[in-house]
């Protein structure tokens, strides 16, 4: 079996205005939050036991998530006094984990509906150092590549370039043997991507890559979580989370959570999330938005791929289209 450490710690800077008040994990997209639906993968492969390495807005994972019992799952909290990037995150949740099993980390801007178990299975098999989830894009000007050998080991990490000799990339998903993250500095800044993984693989370990041509997707800007948001609603990503959740409907077009209530003459459409408790006015459109919890949108209005944020009033007979709607508050997504 295996355990699992999930990276919650960054900032979101590409994700602004809407991580203002909330960290990027705590985002929803299909009616719960993004971490939600990452630990929901990870209890479908197997793994019970998660580290949540947090920083930035800590404080908000805890009383949400407590110590995992309601979601099947045994969840423990490290918290970074200081950010100390991805390969100092992991090392100082792992202190958090025994060392006898393997060790997944999740990376939290992802959404992936990857064959987990597989890679899992795939590392263990090969006795490696290291497995990464590995997928193939058109276009892999816009990431770092990973180059492998016939048998499926790295051979470099590559930096964005003009041509890349693949085009296949890191997807942000790895299994680990234990005593390979001891070898990361204790309390240090360290980059998993930009040291780690080069110096494993310069030093002759045994670092492989699982390429799986599964749904993923980088959910880092607003345009992406957006997308990724319908993508789960409309079943083109795996949603595992919403078999547990307090559903009241779910189809292609919409998901619908607990305590929202939609007057019969309003329309909900285009995969569209609507939040817990929120309200839904008399002939009230929303097309391809995220509507978070407790929401009130007054009747006539019309919301078209836009995220609402919990707790916000929309006006009655209010059109709102690609935008961020907090509290009254509306500012372009630049979709």
């Amino acid at each position: 079996m295996a355990v699992g450490i999930l990276l919650v710690g960054g900032f979101g800077t590409r994700l602004m205005p809407l991580t203002r008040h909330t960290p990027k994990p705590m985002l929803p997209v299909a009616g719960l939050p993004v971490t939600e639906h990452q630990l929901a993968m990870a209890r479908s492969a197997g793994i019970t036991t998660v580290v949540l390495a947090t920083s930035y807005l800590s404080e908000v994972f805890i009383p949400y998530f407590g110590d995992g019992s309601e979601f099947g799952m045994k969840l423990l909290y490290a918290v970074e006094k200081e950010p100390l990037g991805t390969g100092g995150a992991i090392r100082n949740a792992a202190d958090l984990l025994g060392r006898d099993e393997s060790i997944v980390i999740f990376n939290g801007d992802v959404l992936s509906s990857h064959n987990l178990r597989g890679q899992i299975d795939f590392h263990e098999k090969n006795s490696a150092d290291v497995t990464l989830h590995l997928t193939n894009v058109e276009d892999a000007r816009a990431y770092g590549c990973v180059p492998m050998d016939s048998n499926g080991r790295v051979t470099a990490f590559l930096e964005k370039m003009e041509n890349p000799p693949t085009n296949t990339i890191n997807a942000g998903c790895y299994v680990f043997t234990p005593s390979v993250i001891d070898e990361i500095a204790p309390k240090t800044v360290v980059s998993i991507e930009r040291e780690t993984f080069p110096h494993l693989v310069s030093s002759g370990k045994k670092v492989f890559g699982y390429v799986d041509q599964s749904y993923w997707l980088d959910i880092g800007t607003p345009k992406a979580l957006m997308q990724g948001s319908r993508d789960l609603v409309s079943g083109v990503a795996d949603a595992p989370a919403l078999l547990r959740a307090k559903v009241v409907s779910h189809s292609r077009e919409s998901v619908v959570m607990d305590g929202a209530r939609i007057d019969a003459s309003a329309t909900i459409s285009g995969a569209s999330a609507i939040g817990s408790g929120s309200i839904i006015g008399a002939g009230a459109i929303v097309d391809g938005s995220i509507i978070g919890s407790d929401v009130v949108i007054g009747e006539g209005a019309s919301i078209t791929d836009s995220f609402i944020a919990s707790g916000t009033k929309v006006e009655k007979n209010s059109h709102i289209s690609g935008s961020y709607c907090e509290k009254g508050e509306i500012s372009s997504l630049n979709l």
